[in-house]
């Protein structure tokens, strides 16, 4: 089931985001990045703040939260991620697929995106082209991402 996030989904929220990382971007970066991208430990108040300037999506199931992504007002996606354990069974698709209805129906006509070379096939696979690569500093690190854009 897709919903709404409310300000209790936080710490799942965030500690799917740290384990997310640590598990799956680990492929693509290096240990001091992840270390760096995920943080110490779970950043609960973080990710309630985000909350207030974005719309925020979760994918539960039998209580547990398995996904998540944020949609900006101006059709910026900040997130979408998706527990390392349950990868490929659709739930960043369907995720996706309820930020575009809602970006639709905002009236929003281009979503974008920074897609981390981890997403960026999957961006890529549901209709975004590719903008630019860059390179930015985050923590004192840089990472190489996508930015992203797909017309609505």
């Amino acid at each position: 089931m897709i919903r709404h996030a409310t300000p209790d989904d936080a710490l799942a929220i965030a500690t799917l985001y740290h384990d997310t990382v640590r598990k799956i971007n680990s492929r693509d970066y290096a240990p001091s990045q992840i270390e760096a991208w995920a943080g110490e430990t779970p950043d609960e108040e973080k990710w309630r703040e985000r909350q207030t300037n974005r719309t925020t999506f979760v994918d539960e199931h039998n209580g547990t939260i398995r996904g998540f992504a944020e949609l900006e007002d101006n059709g910026h996606i900040g997130a979408i991620y998706v527990h390392a354990d349950y990868q490929g069974e659709g739930i960043g698709s369907a995720l996706l697929d309820e930020v575009e209805k809602e970006a639709a129906a905002r009236e929003v006509t281009c979503l974008s995106t920074e897609a981390s070379i981890t997403a960026q096939p999957f961006f890529a696979r549901s209709g975004f082209e590719t903008v630019a690569t860059q390179d930015v500093e985050y923590r004192g690190q840089i990472f190489r991402n996508h930015r992203m854009r797909k017309q609505t």
